[in-house]
């Protein structure tokens, strides 16, 4: 039989060599502080040129038209994901339940249908009530979440004429276009 030991032995395998000092240092004018404590502090509020607050601490505070598109955005992204997985989901479960109990047939490759190569196709197939028409639906909500989100973007950069940031949005959006057109040709 082994026998275990309960108690453990801690060792301090280096000791420092060192001390602790502590130095305090005089203060030039203690009554100072106290003084600028009494009297009454204006807030100094200072504008850049694209409208952001810098307060007295150099701390940039967001505008409330900043604030608003922030909360459009968010929102957006986060009520498109969970449309679009509803969406998924009420197609998942609608073809389980007509075809969750057909064997799978991996013999032969079947392409996807001519009815679900095009959104137009998809969008029929979904409201003609086909459960993989749904599926298809909720994916392309969502794909075009964060389109959407972007074309906003830029709608308000335009509103805003922050020209630098619509140039990058365009940019942005070219690139999402190209990405997703470039599959059809």
């Amino acid at each position: 039989m082994y026998k275990f030991s309960s108690s453990f032995y801690w060792a301090l395998l280096a000791q420092p060599d060192s001390e602790v000092v502590t130095l305090t240092l005089p203060q030039e004018n203690p009554d100072s502080n106290i003084e600028q404590l009494k009297e009454p502090r204006t807030s100094t509020v200072a504008q850049s040129p694209n409208e952001c607050e810098i307060d007295a601490n150099n701390n940039a505070t967001k505008t409330s038209s900043e604030q608003q598109l922030e909360y459009l955005l968010s929102n957006l992204m986060k009520y498109g994901v969970l449309i679009a997985s509803a969406v998924v989901l009420l197609g998942g479960i609608l073809y389980l339940i007509h075809h969750g109990n057909e064997p799978a047939e991996y013999h032969f490759f079947r392409g996807e249908p001519s009815e679900f190569r095009s959104p137009v196709g998809v969008v029929k197939a979904a409201l003609s009530g086909s459960d993989r028409g749904m599926i298809q639906l909720g994916l392309l909500l969502l794909i075009a979440t964060p389109i959407v989100r972007v074309f906003l973007s830029l709608l308000t950069f335009l509103l805003q004429r922050e020209f630098i940031y619509v140039i990058v949005t365009l940019l942005v959006m070219a690139s999402l276009t190209y990405s997703l057109v470039g599959a059809y040709y």
